[in-house]
């Protein structure tokens, strides 16, 4: 059990809460027996005296209500109150008056138990003075002695063990005093189980096979560490998951804690149920200081758990862009032996990790990496539509002719999910480097200085020349002359398919035909010093002349001015 159960005596209780009912005389039943349950309808005991919960004739319930579900008393739940508030004037009162200290709420909660776990040592003092009973656990299991060991009360601890309380009492998760202490950093009270009471056979495992020393690594706790180390306690067993404590500590980030295990640890690419070593489970976590701690001292950074998925596939899923960066300092291997689901580079984009994307892109890791599917990182950014992913990858020089197991590249791919941006990046960028591969990249014009970019122009430079083009597109041209014109521009027939899959409507072709205007001008920007010029001689040659004269008036009007452009 972790430190939920224990947390609760922090806050405050459920104001609906069970009661205990107490047997009178009544033969065959027991004297001073109690009983617990929790309520589920209104009493209907025949003491019971009206409509006013708790209430009796007599102050309790005079017989074994079995089915009856009776209410705690008010004055019992102002008694438990006042314990957790450390009113002792209270208490004293509602003592006076025959209140039962030893009442439960639904919770099987004592008075004490509050006291205890608030560490408030007045009331435990008053509580035990007037005969309190040490030896109630709640539905969790917890006892006063566990609620102790967590709280740090020291002194607290002292009064209920001469008071009885058994000191190897375990909870539902077989946590005993000495777990909780572990956990809870509570040094002092460690040192009084062991080096004062000799309980050192409270060091066993858990339910989930943790020992203290295990339970103190999972928290970070170095003082604590250090405490069992020196008591002769610490342990290289495993949990039940086969997790040491090395594992635990760098599972939860808890660096310092760390440096102090590797001092006593050799083993530390030790790997757990699942095949995960410390550093995996530190990069699992995002712990970049962790990773840094254990890979300076010798951590193997690329052993994958048993799915065969490796560190950095895990680092890149989860978009830990520094500790990504960090990885490939470490020269992480980029393409391990196994035949992992997907690359990193596919993790990455399929979560839309740009930076990440980013800097495996730096690491050249390679673009063209196939799935299980047999798609490339850009089938699976196009079938999303990231249009920064596809950006970062055609900047990359991947294979835009890559097929996957149905034979469809990722123009084809991004066509069918209808994402039209990417389709036309990915036809400005089959053009571009069916261009250059075609004439070199020193056959560009020098004049020509745009950035390759293959994203929407949105640029002021090129605005004028867009409206030129949008008239064109929606009041000049009509339907099946933009292809026309496209495949005198040298457009595929898969890149004008892919351009008319996008359908909504008979006029669809208008801005189909707008669509390859922009494309042909991207190519004509990045490739010619005078697009302009060339467009005037396309037009003509296509039937145009009439728009191709309002293009010359404008090479006219940009001819007066500096050219200062940047395409997309």
């Amino acid at each position: 059990m972790g430190a939920g159960p224990v947390a609760e005596w922090l806050g405050s209780r459920a104001p609906l809460q069970a009661a205990q009912c107490f047997v009178g005389s009544n033969p065959g039943r027991g004297h001073g027996t109690a009983h617990q349950t929790t309520l589920r309808r209104r009493p209907t005991c025949h003491n019971w005296r009206g409509p006013q919960r708790g209430m009796y004739k007599s102050g309790v319930c005079p017989g074994f209500c079995r089915q009856e579900f009776c209410l705690v008393l008010p004055n019992e739940r102002s008694f438990q109150n006042a314990a957790k508030s450390n009113n002792l004037d209270l208490m004293e009162k509602l003592f006076d008056k025959k209140v039962n200290i030893n009442a439960v709420n639904n919770m099987n909660s004592t008075a004490l138990h509050f006291a205890v776990g608030a560490n408030h040592l007045s009331a435990v003092d008053f509580l035990l003075n007037h005969k309190a009973r040490v030896d109630v656990a709640d539905k969790h299991g917890l006892t006063v002695i566990h609620l102790a060991a967590w709280s740090g009360g020291l002194e607290i601890m002292l009064l209920l063990v001469r008071a009885g309380a058994d000191q190897r009492a375990k909870n539902q998760d077989g946590m005993n005093a000495l777990h909780f202490a572990a956990q809870s950093n509570n040094v002092r009270i460690v040192e009084y189980l062991i080096q004062d009471l000799h309980l050192k056979e409270l060091d066993q495992p858990d339910e989930k096979g943790r020992k203290p020393f295990l339970l103190a690594a999972e928290r970070g706790h170095v003082e604590m560490i250090e405490k069992l180390v020196f008591l002769n306690l610490r342990t290289s067993e495993k949990d039940k998951e086969g997790n040491t404590a090395l594992h635990l500590a760098a599972k939860h980030g808890h660096s310092p804690a760390v440096r102090v295990l590797l001092t006593q640890w050799q083993e530390i690419n030790e790997t757990n149920e699942k095949g995960e070593t410390p550093f995996f489970l530190a990069v699992e976590g995002g712990h970049e200081e962790c990773c840094k701690v254990l890979a300076a001292a010798g951590s193997d950074i690329n052993i994958p758990n048993q799915l065969n998925i490796t560190a950095l596939q895990t680092a890149t899923r989860k978009g830990h862009a520094s500790l990504v960066s960090f990885l490939l300092s470490e020269h992480v291997d980029l393409h391990p032996k196994v035949e992992p689901k997907e690359s990193p580079l596919h993790l990455a984009v399929l979560n839309n990790h740009v930076t990440v994307v980013n800097s495996l892109l730096s690491a050249r890791h390679d673009t063209d990496a196939l799935d299980q599917r047999r798609q490339t990182p850009l089938h699976v950014a196009a079938d999303l539509g990231h249009v920064e992913l596809v950006e970062a990858l055609l900047q990359a020089s991947c294979d835009l002719k890559a097929i996957d197991k149905q034979g469809k590249t990722a123009l084809a791919v991004a066509s069918r999910s209808n994402h039209s941006l990417v389709v036309d990046m990915l036809i400005k960028a089959e053009r571009y480097y069916a261009w250059r591969e075609e004439h070199g990249e020193s056959s560009r014009d020098p004049s020509v200085s745009f950035p390759l970019t293959f994203k929407q122009d949105h640029s002021v430079e090129t605005r004028h020349i867009r409206r030129l083009l949008w008239n064109l597109a929606y009041r000049q041209l009509k339907a099946g002359e933009w292809q026309r014109l496209a495949r005198s521009w040298n457009f595929t027939d898969e890149q004008i398919r892919a351009i008319e899959e996008q359908w909504s409507g008979k006029e669809s072709f208008r801005e189909h035909g707008y669509r390859a205007l922009l494309i042909w001008l991207h190519g004509a920007l990045l490739t010619q010093a005078a697009p302009v010029k060339h467009l005037y001689e396309e037009l003509v040659r296509a039937g145009f002349p009439e728009l191709a004269e309002k293009i010359r008036q404008f090479k006219s009007e940009a001819d007066s001015r500096p050219k200062k452009c940047a395409v997309s």
